[in-house]
C-alpha cells in the first residue's frame, strides 16, 4: 500500500510540474465549446493546488455507526492554463478511510488525471482494501424479488406475514436465522485505465485492467448463501483472484463533469474476466449507461437543473455471485440494485439478476450560496425518484412487473464547485434510508 501512495502522488507532481509549462498558451487541439464551463462555475472556481476534506461520519442498521474522512487534492493550474475553462481539474487525488461500530473498514485511493501531460490521454487509477462484515444477500435470480416474509419471534407456528418492511422481517430473526441474509467479504483491488479523445473531447475509448483478491465467508446458523451452495456449487465461495480486461466507448459533452448544468455523458463498457488473466472465473459483464442535464428556465432560475439516467447491465458466463451487483461504468463502478447509488429507497444488494436496468430522476435546485472561510458553498434541494428491476434473461426485461420503485428528498452542498457534498433521504414499500456521501448519485 506504500507503494501505491509513492505512486500515485509521484503521478501527479509530474503531471503538476508538466501542466505548469502549458500556462498561457493556447489548447493544443480543439475541444467542443459545449464543454467549457459556466461563467458561474469559472468564476467560483479556484486556482492553484488546494485541499477538501470532512469527517464522514453515517449511522444505519446495516453497518452500525460510521466515522472516518474523505478528502481530495485538487491540482487546478491557473486561469492562464488552457485547459483551466475546459476541465474540473487538472488532477485529483482523493483519500477515504473509514471504519464502523460492526467493523466495515475501507481505506480508498483514486487518481483522475484528464488531458494529462497536455494530450487526448486521460489516466485513471484506483487502490484500495475493503472488510465489510455486513454484506446482504437475497439471491441472484427474480426470485431475489419476492417481499420479505417472516413468522413473529421466529416462532413456525405462527402465521408467516409476507411483504414485510426491512425493519419488522430483521427485528423478527431469531438468534438461529440472525445472519440469514448476511456474508463477510474482504477485497484488495488495483484498477488503472486510459481514455483517448476524439471529436473535440465529445467522444473517448477507453481500456484498462482490474486485478482484485476476494474473499468470502459466512456466520455460523441458517445462510441463505451455504443454503443455497450447498444444493449446488455457488461460485465466489472462498478466496479468489478475479482479472478483468475493460474496454469502453464514451460519449461527454457535459460542461462540469463534477456537477454539470447541461450535456450528455453516454457509455458502453465491457468486462472480460478469463483465467488467462489470472482470474478464477470465465465471465463477461457489458454495460450501457446514460445521463441527461439540461437546465431548467433558466432565465428565471440561476440554476435549477433536470437530471435523469438510465443503466442496463447484463452478465453472461460463468460469474462468481458477488459481480452481479457490480456494474463498471469508465467513472468507477456503481453497486446495485438498491442503495445509495441506484435504488435508494432498498438495502444494497436487493435485488441481483443476469440482467439489471435502473433508472433515476433528480430535479437539482440551488436555493443558497455565498462565502466561507474564504471557500465557495453553494445548495441546492433536490427531490427524486429511483426506479429499478432485474430479470433472468434478457428477453423478459420489458416485463414490468419486475420494476420496484422509490424516491425522496436531498440536499447537495457545492464546495469550491467540485466538491459536492450529498445527503438524501429515501423511501420505498419496504425500507427508509439516509445516506451522507461524497458526489452526486450521477
Amino acid at each position: 500500500m506504500k507503494n501505491i501512495v509513492l505512486l500515485v502522488f509521484v503521478l501527479s507532481f509530474c503531471y503538476v510540474k508538466g501542466q505548469q509549462k502549458a500556462d498561457s498558451v493556447v489548447l493544443p487541439f480543439a475541444i467542443a465549446k459545449e464543454k467549457q464551463l459556466s461563467e458561474e462555475d469559472l468564476k467560483n472556481k479556484k486556482e492553484g493546488l488546494y485541499f477538501t476534506g470532512v469527517p464522514d461520519i453515517s449511522s444505519d442498521p446495516v453497518n452500525g455507526f460510521g466515522y472516518g474522512a474523505e478528502g481530495s487534492i485538487y491540482f487546478n493550474g491557473k486561469q492562464s492554463d488552457p485547459f483551466f475553462k475546459y476541465t474540473p481539474y487538472r488532477a485529483k487525488l482523493d483519500v477515504a478511510m473509514f471504519n464502523t461500530t460492526r467493523e466495515q473498514r475501507e481505506l480508498m485511493l483514486r487518481l483522475d488525471v484528464p488531458y494529462v501531460f497536455d494530450t487526448k490521454w486521460r489516466f485513471r487509477a484506483e487502490a484500495g482494501y475493503e472488510s465489510n462484515p455486513n454484506l446482504l444477500y437475497f439471491g441472484i435470480t427474480e426470485q431475489s424479488l419476492r417481499g420479505l416474509s417472516y413468522y413473529p419471534n421466529g416462532d413456525v407456528s405462527q402465521a408467516a406475514v409476507n411483504n414485510a418492511t426491512y425493519s419488522d422481517y430483521e427485528n423478527n430473526l431469531d438468534d438461529n436465522n440472525k445472519f440469514y441474509n448476511t456474508y463477510i467479504k474482504k477485497e484488495y483491488i488495483l484498477n488503472v485505465s486510459l481514455e483517448h479523445s476524439f471529436m473535440e473531447g465529445r467522444l473517448r475509448t477507453l481500456f484498462g485492467f482490474e486485478f482484485a483478491n476476494v474473499g468470502i465467508s459466512t456466520f455460523g446458523g441458517n445462510n441463505l448463501l451455504q443454503n443455497e451452495n450447498a444444493v449446488s456449487p455457488l461460485l465466489g465461495m472462498g478466496r479468489n483472484n478475479v482479472g478483468i480486461f475493460q474496454t469502453g466507448l464514451i460519449y461527454d459533452t457535459r460542461d462540469l463533469e463534477t456537477d454539470p448544468n447541461q450535456g450528455i455523458f453516454a457509455e458502453l463498457t465491457n468486462e472480460l474476466s478469463l483465467q488467462a488473466f489470472g482470474s478464477a472465473f470465465n465471465f463477461n459483464k457489458t454495460f450501457f449507461h446514460a445521463n441527461m442535464y439540461q437546465k431548467v428556465l433558466p432565465s428565471l432560475f440561476k440554476k435549477v437543473v433536470f437530471a435523469s439516467r438510465l443503466g442496463y447491465g447484463y452478465t453472461a458466463g460463468a460469474a462468481p455471485f458477488f459481480e452481479y451487483q457490480d456494474q463498471w461504468s469508465s467513472e468507477g463502478s456503481i453497486e446495485g440494485l438498491g442503495g445509495a447509488h441506484t435504488l435508494r429507497g432498498f438495502k444494497q444488494g436487493r435485488f441481483l439478476g443476469r440482467a439489471m436496468n435502473f433508472n433515476n430522476l433528480e430535479l437539482r435546485c440551488r436555493f443558497a450560496q455565498g462565502h466561507l472561510f474564504n471557500q465557495h458553498v453553494a445548495f441546492s434541494g433536490v427531490p427524486f425518484m429511483d426506479i429499478g428491476g432485474v430479470w433472468d434473461e434478457v428477453k423478459n426485461s420489458f416485463s414490468f412487473n419486475n420494476y420496484r420503485f422509490s424516491e425522496g428528498l436531498g440536499l447537495r452542498i457545492a464546495w469550491n464547485v467540485n466538491t459536492i457534498l450529498r445527503f438524501d433521504y429515501a423511501v420505498s414499500k419496504e425500507d427508509r434510508q439516509f445516506f451522507f456521501n461524497f458526489g452526486h448519485t450521477f
